[in-house]
């Protein structure tokens, strides 16, 4: 590991997966523990979406939407075509994902995770195998895609794999780092 200070540019490669047929897995059942609900947003307000943004992605670097414009971000989050499901347990949001339908046979995981107090607790996978369900569930999707990169969490593309995800490309971009982190 080394310390990567904010500003510095970095290498990030970036790994495209997809998932051409429906899971052979079952939906999974909910994790032991506290109850938990799964909300999706209707017509959720840009601010909603940029508060789970930050609050799983924040430390891996997710900051793309904060340079949108106030339009461009409402119209993203407005779209019918794309759904955002808040993850609650205890009473406040644990983790988020988001469906995107706007091509026509196929689904994006958009944006997927938990914020950092909720992981290691058995919520992640259970979180992404739903997903992938309701994706698939979706009339006409013929496949799957999501992609994720080097400043993700690093179970991230293991457990896209584990759940049916294969990689199909790679590719490094630079990216500056908008805070100090600790890089492999």
């Amino acid at each position: 590991m080394r310390e990567a200070k904010a500003g510095e540019t970095v290498h990030v490669v970036v790994t495209y997966l997809a998932m051409n047929r429906p899971p052979d897995y079952p939906w999974p059942p909910a994790p032991a523990g506290p109850p938990l609900a799964l909300l999706h947003a209707v017509d959720p307000p840009p601010w909603y979406f940029l508060n789970l943004y930050d609050a799983v992605g924040s430390g891996h670097e997710w900051t793309d939407w904060h340079a949108a414009s106030p339009d461009e971000l409402a119209d993203y989050v407005g779209n019918p075509q794309i759904e955002l499901y808040t993850l609650m347990r205890t009473g406040w949001p644990a983790g988020m994902f988001m469906l995107d339908f706007r091509t026509a046979g196929s689904c994006g995981l958009a944006y997927f995770g938990l914020v950092p107090e909720m992981i290691g607790r058995g919520l992640g996978g259970w979180l992404l195998r739903t997903a992938v369900h309701m994706g698939w569930d979706r009339d006409g999707v013929a496949a799957m895609a999501v992609n994720t990169c080097t400043l993700d969490h690093p179970t991230a593309l293991p457990l896209y794999q584990k759940v049916g995800f294969r990689p199909v490309r790679r590719e490094t971009r630079s990216h500056i780092l908008s805070r100090d982190r600790s890089l492999p």
